[in-house]
């Protein structure tokens, strides 16, 4: 456990002399997965917090972008209180200048028990972020009951407000630190005083009323519409208003954490501002007159979405493999738009991942799971959702880390370097970084979201039918804007067709096989809608009846972004691509209502990953068979959401470890941090008894030249 020199006088100006010298994934998965580890460990203060916060997201309102940036900051408190003890790392926040806001801190008394004041500044400075930002949760009275009881817990008084940190005491420093973060949030352009309103973004489509059939009040269908429902729930259960308001179409305004000005760009739209990191260009559009364009993108796109939905069948006899055997490892991702056709298989539901037949820490072949794919996709669909309850994409992979921070063969060290951390200083470091990546992710995603204003299926599928067919000009109800007719799938309702109707009322409109849909489920722990023919007019996505679809821009997928986003992190901070044993698992008993929106799953699932990037991918393939987005909303996110997590990860780094000798080396992949000639990969330099390339010889390329 690092310590300080007796001699240090104060730890924050320490910490800014150190700037100016420098230029001048509680949870374990929820449900079914391995219920005994926790017994089994003694958590860290930092994941007793995070515990406590995960279960806190699952009971508030569902906003990804504003949980995000909740975990940052959260993250920023704990890693913080942690790291103005330490001799190596420096804060974020404390001591420092971010975005405008200075947070002073000097004449800190040096405790005497390190490891003690870290923990209580920890836990107040928790406390303080955590109960300011859930006050007006649906649920705050029992989220101040759980942070209160912690506290007590903990063994501290939760009403200690000083923030006279300069007297010595941590609980203090953890106001005062919260206070800050507090200061800084409101110049973030989160508009959190404001409850995070939308601020000038205004929708161009009159709302979709769902459970009439058609799309027939949209006026623009390359924009998103918003629905209105006669009952409507968030994906955590809370009523919410029936019609959906565009959640945070401004939140590119935002401050980031490590995104660069040089991937940023401004649009202007209707007079305001949208800024966009790693723009991805625009979507395909759909031209309503001529067909022309993208257009054939945008009906391939969008018609793969009923499609895959005929895939939710446990009863169709198809069987799939589930196991890392034959699910993940893609090699490469599609470049354009063209490439997506050969990248997702239009009927029978892949992506063009190989598996893997041997797990590489075990040296065992990966043992196959065949289950059927109408089991698999529903499960998946709903896993990866918002949580296995619902604590939001960002928030879910706050808890695959916990899980993987429960293994007993993960070795806590940083990046896979250096020396075997304590459970507190990995976790700090842990979920600052993660937290970092997806604040940014958030900020990418939502930025491009309200930029391009992307439309959702449900609208883009119900326009398309409306019109009728695009194929065959000599068939009925030919239209340009038409959606193609795919044998099987997608067809005309002819005579004779149980969808006629006694009227005959309905020949010639567009039918999907697809999922058939809410309207079929009078009791979802105990009925299944099935799949089947279905007027095309009525189609719905497998989600509950109550939610329908996300109320916010489909284009790029914030799943995607997220997922990947995270994925790479959680690869750069183990050191590894792999799960802890080569293999992540979650575990679904049949019948457990797990589903939400149909009885199911029929069997036993166990959802398995081999590496984080193969679980991030079946993130992104479950929004399609989850009737959310197409692929062109898909393949962005994953692509920028890696550049995302790696730059998060990149700088995180930059505040836990230092560079002294400048050889672009930190202090804990340098075997040297005092010898510029002495790092890893280093040119041996002959006769100068020195390792130069930390391989443990010295001046193996001896004998030098003469």
């Amino acid at each position: 456990m690092r310590t300080y020199q007796q001699n240090l006088s104060t730890l924050c100006a320490l910490h800014l002399s150190l700037i100016m010298f420098k230029q001048l994934l509680s949870f374990l998965f929820l449900v079914g997965m391995l219920p005994t580890l926790t017994a089994q460990r003694t958590h860290s203060v930092a994941r007793e917090w995070n515990e406590a916060f995960l279960q806190t997201i699952r009971e508030d309102f569902a906003r990804p972008p504003v949980q995000a940036r909740n975990l940052f900051h959260i993250s920023i408190a704990l890693y913080d209180a942690w790291a103005i003890y330490d001799k190596e790392a420096k804060p974020y926040l404390l001591g420092n200048k971010v975005g405008g806001f200075h947070c002073p801190c000097s004449d800190l008394p040096v405790p005497k028990d390190i490891e003690a004041a870290r923990e209580e500044a920890m836990s107040y400075a928790a406390f303080r972020m955590l109960s300011v930002r859930f006050a007006n949760s649906p649920r705050a009275g029992g989220a101040t009951i759980r942070f209160r009881a912690l506290m007590k817990k903990l063994g501290y008084d939760y009403n200690n407000h000083s923030s006279d940190y300069k007297s010595g005491s941590p609980a203090a420093l953890g106001n005062y630190l919260a206070h800050c973060i507090f200061q800084m949030g409101q110049l973030d352009n989160a508009n959190e005083q404001n409850n995070y309103k939308v601020q000038f973004y205004k929708p161009v489509n009159p709302p979709m009323i769902v459970v009439e059939p058609g799309a027939s009040t949209i006026l623009d269908p390359n924009r998103w519409q918003p629905l209105k429902l006669p009952f409507a729930r968030d994906q955590n259960g809370h009523p919410i208003p029936s019609l959906q308001i565009f959640q945070s179409p401004e939140w590119g305004l935002v401050r980031p954490f490590a995104l660069k000005k040089e991937d940023m760009k401004i649009y202007k739209r209707d007079g305001y501002d949208y800024w966009v990191y790693h723009d991805p260009g625009p979507l395909p559009v759909l031209d309503t007159l001529t067909g022309g364009g993208t257009s054939d993108e945008y009906k391939w796109n969008f018609s793969i979405v009923p499609i895959w939905s005929s895939h939710l069948d446990p009863s169709d006899g198809v069987m799939w493999d589930v196991s890392p055997r034959s699910i993940g490892n893609v090699q490469s991702y599609p470049k354009n738009l063209a490439e997506l056709h050969d990248f997702f298989d239009l009927e029978e539901g892949h992506d063009a991942g190989i598996g893997r037949n041997t797990n590489p820490r075990t040296g065992q072949p990966y043992r196959p799971q065949l289950v059927p794919r109408g089991d698999y996709t529903r499960a998946l669909t709903q896993f990866w959702a918002d949580g296995p309850t619902s604590e939001t994409p960002p928030g879910h992979w706050f808890s695959i880390l916990n899980y993987i921070n429960d293994q007993p063969t993960l070795v806590k060290k940083f990046n896979g370097k250096g020396p075997v951390l304590n459970d507190l200083e990995w976790d700090v470091k842990t979920y600052f970084a993660l937290g970092a990546a997806v604040h940014d992710a958030a900020i990418t995603a939502w930025g491009i979201k309200g930029k391009y204003d992307g439309v959702r299926p449900i609208s883009a599928l119900r326009f398309m039918v409306d019109r009728g067919q695009s194929t065959d000009k000599k068939l009925p109800s030919y239209h340009p804007a038409g959606i193609p007719l795919v044998p099987g799938h997608i067809e005309l309702i002819k005579a004779g067709d149980p969808l006629a109707r006694s009227k005959k009322e309905n020949i010639g409109k567009i039918k999907f096989y697809a999922w058939r849909g809410t309207q079929f489920i009078q009791d979802t722990a105990t009925q299944t809608a099935g799949v089947g023919w279905i007027l095309a007019e009525e189609w719905v996505p497998f989600q509950l009846k109550t939610f329908v679809t996300p109320p916010f821009g489909a284009y790029i997928s914030g799943h995607s972004t997220f997922s990947r986003a995270a994925a790479e992190a959680l690869t750069l901070i183990t050191g590894d691509e792999y799960f802890p044993g080569g293999l992540g698992e979650f575990y679904i008993k049949a019948n457990s209502n797990f589903l939400r929106v149909e009885q199911g799953p029929t069997v036993d699932v166990t959802l398995q990953w081999a590496t984080y990037r193969d679980a991030s991918d079946q993130t992104s393939l479950s929004r399609i068979w989850g009737g959310i987005h197409p692929p062109f909303d898909d393949i962005p996110g994953r692509l920028i959401g890696a550049k995302v997590g790696t730059a998060a990860f990149n700088l995180a780094k930059t505040y836990f470890y230092k560079d002294r000798d400048r050889d672009s080396y930190l202090s804990f992949e340098d075997c040297d941090d005092t010898n510029p000639y002495k790092y890893p990969g280093a040119p041996e330099i002959c006769d100068d008894d020195i390792d130069n390339n930390c391989n443990g010889l010295i001046d193996e390329t001896a004998p030098c030249p003469e």
